[in-house]
């Protein structure tokens, strides 16, 4: 089928974390605006009072409080390269976890239902991202201090040692068991392919992660379909992985990610943002 330019034609589900993080400097309660429906706004172009900006410790604290902790023995390829013995994990009993567990229920309801009636053309299908959405790396986020270093993160890729997000794993072979196929795109570089599809398969990905089911960036030899070519933005590179997948013939029900950018640029009908206080990526 031909592709179609086509946005948002239900209200989304935006479903994030609340967080006290601006109210934990001044005493009161306010979201995020990460987590209230909307991207954070641009940052101010004058410089800001510094009593205005939310402490750092305090915020760390508060996320930390949201996703609770397990202590998981680290796997062996983090013990040698970073001498790692043990990681932590959200609690499964959680803030967090619980949140997830309820968008899922909820996605996986509306999924149910959702192609009756409606006369859609193409094969329905479901398209998710990978870290902190199937994969959760708030082991790495603890390990690095909340920040990014590639060669530790990269570490953590090769060795496999992210588990699933809480439910994540139910609700994605729910959806490839019930009529719908499954996608995931990923900012990832082609180069971690191998560890990606090891990763999802160790905790229990059932579907097919072939390179027609499972993208990821190719800046060396970007696929012909994407006209940015190696120097996509991450809304023009999964928009127009989107955009390529309903042209071969596929109805993109839902896309599913933790960032704003998983989700924007058309080709769904539905874009489900999960909750991620951690970082945030244009």
């Amino acid at each position: 089928m031909s592709a179609r330019t086509r946005h948002t034609r239900t209200t989304p589900i935006i479903a994030g974390a609340v967080l006290a993080v601006a109210g934990l400097v001044g005493g009161s309660m306010a979201n995020a605006d990460a987590h209230a429906g909307r991207p954070p706004g641009t940052p101010p172009h004058v410089t800001t009072r510094g009593d205005s900006i939310p402490n750092v410790t305090l915020v760390e604290d508060a996320i930390t409080a949201y996703y609770g902790s397990t202590t998981v023995a680290a796997p062996a390829a983090l013990t040698s390269s970073l001498g790692l013995t043990t990681l932590t994990e959200p609690s499964p009993t959680g803030a967090y976890a619980k949140e997830m567990k309820g968008i899922e229920s909820r996605l996986q309801n509306q999924l149910a239902h959702w192609h009756a009636g409606r006369g859609e053309k193409g094969k329905p299908a479901v398209v998710f991202d990978i870290d902190d959405t199937t994969l959760n790396t708030y082991n790495y986020e603890v390990y690095s201090q909340f920040g990014y270093v590639p060669a530790t993160n990269a570490d953590f890729v090769n060795a496999e040692a992210f588990p699933a997000n809480p439910g994540m794993t139910s609700l994605v072979n729910w959806v490839n068991t019930h009529g719908y196929t499954v996608f995931f795109i990923t900012g990832r570089p082609e180069t971690q392919r191998g560890a990606t599809v090891g990763n999802l398969q160790k905790v229990g990905y059932t579907e097919a992660m072939g390179p027609d089911r499972l993208f990821l960036k190719n800046k060396t030899n970007p696929p012909a379909y994407l006209t940015c070519g190696s120097t996509c933005t991450t809304i023009q590179y999964k928009s127009g992985t989107r955009k390529y997948i309903e042209s071969e013939g596929y109805n993109i029900v839902a896309s599913v990610g933790d960032q704003y950018s998983d989700l924007e640029g058309g080709y769904d009908d539905l874009q489900i943002k999960l909750p991620n206080p951690m970082y945030y990526l244009p």
